[in-house]
């Protein structure tokens, strides 16, 4: 019994595990904001332009039957805020940070296992085969 616990502890404190648990409370705040900023700034900068207050309340009838488009339209727009603000906030800093220390995301095909690997690498990760050096620029 005493195995099982210490097993489950050292699961439990694992640098990963805590770090998941933290980017899935960021993110959760993170969704939050960005839900708040849609519904609440842009969805009614949209309506004013186009004059329909809420999107929410937007369908349509074919045969009787009712089509609600308008909660899609809102879940569209939040989700392409959601991916601007991540790729602007989060992606692009990212890679500005790389490249100011100098790290290349550029990678090449390993000629022996057909591996993804860096650019610069002289030996596959994957066969530990050498690979031809990169060019000297």
């Amino acid at each position: 019994m005493s195995g099982i616990l210490s097993g489950f502890k050292a699961f439990v404190v694992r640098g990963n595990l805590i770090e998941l648990a933290v980017a899935f409370v960021i993110g959760a705040a993170f969704a939050t904001l960005i839900q708040a900023l849609v519904e609440d700034l842009v969805t009614p900068l949209i309506a004013a332009i186009f004059g329909e207050p809420s999107f929410g309340n937007l369908s349509f009838e074919v045969n009787g039957s009712m089509f609600f488009y308008g909660d899609f339209l809102n879940a569209l727009i939040t989700f392409l805020s959601v991916a601007a603000a991540i790729y602007f906030f989060v992606v692009v800093p990212y890679e500005r940070l790389q490249a100011m220390q100098g790290v290349s995301s550029e990678t090449k095909a390993c000629e022996h296992c057909l591996s993804t690997i860096p650019a610069g690498a002289s030996r596959c990760a994957f066969c530990t085969q050498t690979v031809a050096a990169p060019p000297v620029t």
